[in-house]
């Protein structure tokens, strides 16, 4: 193993969902081994009460602290934080209390990637609900990870976006976890102008690692069906807002296509010449990509000081700690993390 394997904390999620036990299943494996040492984040007595139930290894559980410490060839450990009455937990049934654990576990990961303590944040699912039933007032991950690390950097706002990837599909989210009837509202041109460039250099970086210097493609989608059909069918959107941000991007020298009609932008033709799409609310990106990559899609949160990659799936309660959930994207998560901790090395 490398000497320089990059400390990768892994968050448990929701203590109810499938996210312990993922972290539990892969952090013994290969491939996840050579990219890092893996961390695994959340309550040490429910990480031990899945594992007897599933009968599975249990890694030692050390400090935070003590982390700055480990050996090269670290096989990893858990880190207690994201404290829960383990005992209490039902698989598959989230509450006010799991909501608060994954959200204090995730608090702990921020902070130690902030401080350099670790090298990258990987995220297991979180139940969104139970973070509202905490009295949590943010909707997800991606605004936790704006206003936290923004917070950790003199206090100046960080504009994040959500990317998410696999082998066959890219997305770039322009608007995340806000009700559609909002998102015409919400969109800027000059906004939408930086969330092609930062879909531009997120690939340029993963074109790089795999050795290519090709310059990225990068698809515009509209808002509207045909993509407002020249006002036919939109208020006006693709003309004031849309293509307005593709000629900045264009001056700015990014090979940009658009505004596409979202209705053929994700043919298998037209995926042959994007290389990334951005897409301006949720189920525009999410849809195409969940259909072509639903188990090995990893989602990325762009515009960070520090590296955070998370799976692209839920806490799929249904299938909580019966070990039939699949791993797929959780080692795709550690693996593309440790590739961003070397692009930027």
């Amino acid at each position: 193993m490398s000497e320089t394997r990059p400390k990768l904390a892994i968050t448990m999620g929701d203590g109810g969902g499938i996210g312990p036990e993922l972290a539990l299943r892969v952090w013994q494996r290969d491939v996840v081994l050579q990219s890092g040492i893996p961390l695994l984040l959340g309550d040490a007595k429910l990480f031990a009460r899945v594992a007897k139930s599933m009968n599975l290894a249990l890694p030692e559980t050390i400090s935070l602290d003590q982390v700055v410490n480990l050996p090269a060839d670290s096989s990893g450990c858990i880190i207690d934080c994201g404290q829960l009455n383990a005992d209490a937990v039902t698989p598959g049934t989230y509450s006010a209390e799991t909501g608060r654990a994954s959200y204090e576990t995730m608090c702990v990961a921020i902070d130690a990637a902030v401080a350099g303590i670790v090298d990258a944040v990987v995220t297991g699912p979180i139940q969104k609900e139970a973070w509202m039933q905490a009295g949590i007032e943010f909707p997800g991950h991606t605004e936790l990870l704006a206003h936290r690390v923004g917070m950790s950097i003199d206090g100046q706002p960080v504009d994040v976006r959500m990317m998410l990837a696999s082998d066959t599909i890219a997305c770039v989210l322009e608007t995340i976890h806000v009700p559609l009837a909002d998102v015409p509202g919400l969109l800027d041109a000059d906004s939408l102008a930086r969330t092609i460039a930062m879909a531009g250099r997120a690939m340029q970086r993963r074109n790089r690692r795999r050795g290519s210097l090709l310059p990225p493609r990068i698809g515009v989608c509209g808002l509207n069906p045909h993509a407002g059909e020249h006002g036919m069918f939109s208020h006006g959107e693709e003309e004031r807002i849309v293509t307005p941000a593709i000629e900045t991007a264009r001056r700015e020298g990014w090979d940009v296509h658009g505004p596409l009609p979202p209705d053929t932008a994700f043919t298998p033709a037209m995926r042959e010449r994007v290389d990334v799409y951005v897409c301006l609310y949720h189920d525009q990106g999410l849809i195409p990509l969940k259909a072509l990559s639903f188990d090995d899609a990893v989602n990325v949160t762009l515009g960070l000081p520090i590296v955070r990659t998370s799976v692209d799936h839920g806490t799929a309660m249904d299938l909580a700690w019966k070990g039939t959930a699949s791993p797929h994207s959780m080692i795709a998560a550690i693996r593309l993390a440790s590739e961003l901790v070397e692009s930027v090395a």
